[in-house]
């Protein structure tokens, strides 16, 4: 005699036959990750906060069956990757965890994350920081390369948008396989004032930040729904009073445009690394899996949304290539003329700096 049980594992059944039961156990992490765990290898460029976090959330999700955490810092990447590594026992995970000075440990790489750079200090804006990263990530982008040819490159340091333009230029590589992540941030830091504001669950609000990362960014109104309602309907239902909502919205999208200097006013010294690793790793779960998710990210553009060659925010589909496609969606006048002035601040930046 059979038992069958029946599991859902990333929305297909799966049929186990069980003997007995009583002994044998099924796990559907397990037998979802097994696959993914004999072929992917991702490497975590910087171990600061940004960097460690992302590399324990990956382990965690068991995303690649090695991680390399590299950082310039003698000990800093071995010490933070075999801390980790002792919480695989107890988190369940089976991903291997190397700490490294060097790049020969990241030789063929699926996907590199790169972190590394200088965070922001109070008063500090991002266009600040723009030559001293644009040579830290020009020397860890060649590096990268060097080891990992056929890597997809998923860039976090700041300032952003410049920065991944200063990484796909240096790789060479196609323009898929270079992104930027900056606005799956951006939208999950507007969604979350979005719910504080009305008392409703982050899972209920969906939206849109498009552009560069920084204050030019572009919270998208008409793409931004609570429970699939419009944002400027459900804030009328909310205020009662035109005005009010229309203040409370330009309000919302202020706090959203300078969410990552709020908090480093907050912590005095560094900045956010819990928002902006699992962004990233939403990015890279996406690609992982194949998942052809819709995600806001920082991409070249090649005439979508009447923007040439500049490296700006957009929703994108990701999947196991990198940028399978950029999606041109329709934005009223105001939004695209922001958009745009938005992409032509990135590209003076871009042209401020030495390649």
């Amino acid at each position: 005699m059979y038992a069958v049980k029946v599991f859902v594992v990333e929305r297909s059944l799966v049929f186990c036959y069980l003997a007995k039961p009583s002994v044998v156990k099924f796990s559907a992490k397990s037998f979802l990750t097994k696959t993914i765990l004999k072929k992917m290898k991702i490497t975590v460029v910087g171990a600061g906060n940004v960097g460690a976090t992302a590399a324990q959330r990956i382990a965690e999700k068991e995303l690649a069956h090695e991680i390399v955490l590299v950082d310039v810092v003698e000990g800093i990447p071995q010490g933070k990757g075999l801390d980790m590594y002792q919480s695989a026992p107890i988190e369940l995970f089976d991903t291997k965890i190397i700490g490294t000075n060097g790049y020969d440990e990241t030789a063929n790489s699926d996907i590199v994350l790169i972190t590394a750079g200088l965070p922001r200090k109070p008063g500090m804006t991002r266009e600040d920081l723009l030559n001293m990263n644009a040579d830290i990530v020009r020397k860890v982008t060649d590096s990268v390369v060097a080891k990992s040819p056929n890597a997809i490159i998923i860039v976090v340091s700041n300032p952003l948008d410049v920065m991944t333009y200063v990484a796909y230029i240096r790789s060479g590589f196609p323009a898929n396989r270079v992104m930027g992540m900056a606005g799956v941030l951006d939208t999950a830091r507007f969604r979350t004032f979005i719910a504080m504001e009305f008392g409703v669950s982050v899972q209920d609000v969906n939206a849109f930040v498009l552009g560069g990362h920084g204050d030019s960014m572009v919270p998208v109104a008409k793409y931004t729904t609570v429970a699939g309602i419009p944002i400027k309907e459900f804030l009328m239902m909310h205020y009662k009073d035109q005005a009010k909502a229309d203040e409370r919205l330009k309000a919302l999208s202020d706090r959203a445009r300078n969410g990552g200097i709020e908090i480093v006013n907050f912590l005095k010294s560094g900045s956010a690394y819990y928002a902006p690793s699992s962004a990233s790793v939403e990015m890279i779960e996406s690609i992982v899996k194949d998942r052809k998710r819709i995600l806001p990210c920082c991409v070249r553009l090649t005439g979508q949304y009447g923007i040439d060659d500049v490296f700006v925010g957009v929703p994108v589909k990701l999947g196991k290539t990198g940028v399978e496609q950029i999606l041109e969606i329709n934005l009223d006048d105001e939004d695209l003329k922001a958009l745009q002035k938005s992409a032509n601040e990135v590209k003076q930046n871009c042209e401020k700096i030495k390649l």
